[in-house]
């Protein structure tokens, strides 16, 4: 991959990690609240009906798994950076094969080719 398609995959992926940023601050804005809520003892905004305290239970947990599957992408676009620095980005880490620009256009932390990844999946899947 030449220095120019790396650039653009840079910024991408940057850019990716910016919309991520922002998401998971609002994320655990949203859980400290609730949080706080519950801490203070201040029950006020909560309905005394089971089924609304139910409700509000879902609601905080999903936060917290939608926060934790953000945080695990983050993670992953972290270590493409780190990929693009060393120079093995775009590089499948099961065949050694390019991994194609359509795909990591879509999929900026990709590390296997599109080949390979389905080979992976259909063993998962017990194919």
């Amino acid at each position: 991959m030449d220095k120019k398609d790396l650039e653009y995959f840079k910024e991408l992926i940057l850019r990716k990690k910016k919309e991520l940023d922002e998401e998971l601050g609002y994320l655990e804005s949203a859980a400290m609240k609730a949080t706080s809520k519950d801490q203070s003892g201040d029950l006020s905004s909560y309905s005394f009906h089971m089924a609304d305290q139910g409700t509000d239970t879902l609601d905080r947990e999903m936060a917290f798994s939608f926060a934790s599957r953000e945080g695990r992408y983050l993670h992953h676009l972290n270590e493409a950076l780190e990929r693009i620095e060393d120079g093995t980005y775009g590089v499948c880490r099961t065949c050694g094969g390019e991994i194609s620009k359509t795909r990591l256009e879509a999929v900026p932390n990709a590390t296997q080719c599109i080949k390979c990844k389905s080979k992976e999946e259909k063993k998962k899947r017990g194919h």
